[in-house]
């Protein structure tokens, strides 16, 4: 708390912060901790319990006025439905890697939209930015550092916001050259 609290007053109160579980705690645990960050104000609690105890977040989201965050690890267009189809959510982080491509993205998405539940999805951001500028409650983009070292540049931002790119395809520069560098002998190679 003292942490959060010297960050909230370090950043002030128009600058988001949230607040990631990595699926570490057990529902007792979580609404207590949900209930001590209320007061900071914070955007959410990132996966606070594991993803497959839906009943656990069903309790946590009604314990709290929080919003709970959820979606990294969660993999289909069903369960996400039943975390909003019983409030267990108030944040849908679905990953376009891990739920299947772009269309069951979207697909969650606009399910999310019809419970007026905003979407911030998890990773490869440079794809993510035009799907989120593409539906009504995309609200965040998450920003991981990560394939920085693996493309010719990164995602354009300009006064805080995340630019989609204009060029045709999915928007991810990649650099071969460094790809090449790092390929291990003997993989498969990769077909441009």
């Amino acid at each position: 708390m003292a942490r959060l609290a010297a960050v909230r007053e370090a950043v002030g109160g128009g600058f988001e912060i949230m607040v990631d579980g990595n699926q570490g705690a057990k529902v007792d645990e979580a609404i207590r901790r949900a209930r001590l960050y209320e007061p900071l104000d914070l955007a959410w609690y990132e996966e606070p319990l594991p993803a497959e105890d839906l009943g656990g977040h069903v309790r946590l989201s009604a314990g709290t006025t929080l919003p709970i965050a959820v979606g990294e690890s969660i993999y289909s267009l069903q369960h996400f439905r039943e975390y909003l189809q019983r409030d267990a959510c108030s944040v849908v982080q679905v990953d376009v890697a891990r739920i299947g491509g772009i269309t069951p993205w979207l697909k969650t998405a606009h399910l999310a939209e019809a419970f007026n539940v905003a979407v911030c999805p998890h990773f490869l951001m440079e794809l993510h930015v035009s799907l989120v500028a593409a539906v009504p409650n995309g609200r965040w983009v998450e920003y991981i550092p990560q394939l920085d070292s693996l493309t010719v540049e990164g995602m354009r931002m300009e006064a805080g916001r995340a630019i989609p790119s204009d060029e045709l395809g999915l928007g991810i520069a990649w650099d071969w050259a460094a790809i090449d560098r790092l390929r291990v002998e003997g993989a498969t190679h990769i077909v441009r």
